[in-house]
């Protein structure tokens, strides 16, 4: 992964992250080809803003941090190439969940 992202910082309530890449093997150990490989709906968040403000001007901290993996709407956010790679940029309310780790 580059490390081009780095120098982009999310204004308010945005996040920036990077879809996962679907697995090329299925469960049973065969190869998929590119056709038969699904959209993946989760994506790695790499950078987040601070928050936004409600209208009492109180901040009102982001759900995700840096390194949650994330369930992303199929259609939506900014789509932005940073050094060939392509990355996401989401509103924290449209991010659907937190897939936590056991």
């Amino acid at each position: 992964m580059a490390q081009a992202f780095k120098r982009f910082v999310p204004l308010a309530d945005r996040l920036l992250v990077q879809k996962l890449k679907a697995e090329a093997k299925s469960v049973g150990g065969i190869l998929l080809p590119d056709s038969a490989k699904q959209e993946m709906n989760q994506a790695k968040v790499l950078a987040v803003g601070v928050g936004r403000r409600n209208p009492k001007g109180e901040l009102i901290p982001m759900n995700s941090k840096v390194g949650d993996t994330v369930i992303i709407p199929r259609y939506g956010g900014t789509e932005i190439k940073l050094e060939e790679e392509e990355y996401h940029i989401y509103r924290d309310e449209d991010i659907v969940g937190i897939i936590k780790e056991e």
